[in-house]
């Protein structure tokens, strides 16, 4: 049995970090069981979550825990596809995580209201004194890498546009299609929804949020992959909560 180690719920979503939604997504694809705890980055051998714990071999990041799954269970999650469809998925899950993830994080942390909706009551159960200064801290150090990763270093209104331009992107690859690459989902499919899937939660307002809501084929590729993956969940459909 597979342990997958992430946050948990929240947020409105079934679970609040994109990268572990990935995984989980993906475990699901390739029909393996797995049970789900709770935890937090220090425990995971590279300080960051997801991480499973496969027969005692633990496995940290989504990228890797997606090649360890290929490698042991012989799963192909882009079985079908030629050389270059699998380049043209690599380099979407690409821009996905290392571009629109960071749209995501000036949303949720670097938002002052955001943050004290969301991220500041991942510090609720620390000691009264330090609690404070231990949400300071986490939000400094998130705007800083926000600030290192480019998009941080423009003003609110370009940094969204230059997310939206990313968005735009995956709208016009998924087309009319069901899934990114075609008729039926892939590994770049868990990728894309659990960031989409992320910014497009009603519990959270920021102007990525509108920008998103404006592409109509990636809300309902939302509810799609949710409906899919996810049917025990509370989803509000978004073309419902517009």
């Amino acid at each position: 049995m597979i342990t997958l180690y992430g946050f948990g719920a929240g947020f409105g979503l079934p679970e609040i970090s994109p990268f572990v939604t990935k995984t989980e997504v993906q475990l699901k694809m390739a029909g393996l069981p797995y049970r789900k705890e709770r935890a937090m980055p220090p425990a995971s051998p590279k300080g960051q979550l997801p991480f499973i714990d496969d027969g005692g071999e633990a496995v940290a990041d989504s990228t890797f825990i997606r090649a360890h799954i290929e490698r042991r269970y012989g799963f192909d999650f882009d079985a079908g596809f030629s050389v270059q469809e699998r380049a043209q998925a690599w380099a979407f899950e690409r821009m996905i995580e290392h571009h629109v993830y960071w749209g995501l994080v000036g949303a949720r942390w670097v938002d002052p209201v955001n943050f004290a909706k969301g991220p500041a009551h991942f510090f609720d159960g620390a000691p009264e004194h330090n609690r404070e200064k231990l949400r300071e801290d986490a939000q400094f150090r998130v705007a800083e890498n926000y600030l290192l990763s480019g998009l941080g270093r423009h003003g609110p209104d370009d940094d969204v546009a230059l997310a939206a331009r990313s968005l735009f992107a995956l709208s016009v690859q998924l087309g009319d299609k069901s899934y990114l690459m075609g008729s039926k989902p892939c590994g770049v499919d868990a990728t894309a929804f659990g960031m989409l899937a992320g910014i497009l939660s009603p519990f959270f307002e920021s102007a990525l949020r509108e920008r998103a809501e404006g592409f109509p084929n990636l809300t309902a590729y939302v509810d799609r992959m949710m409906d899919k993956y996810y049917p025990e969940f509370g989803w509000t459909p978004l073309r419902q909560a517009a």
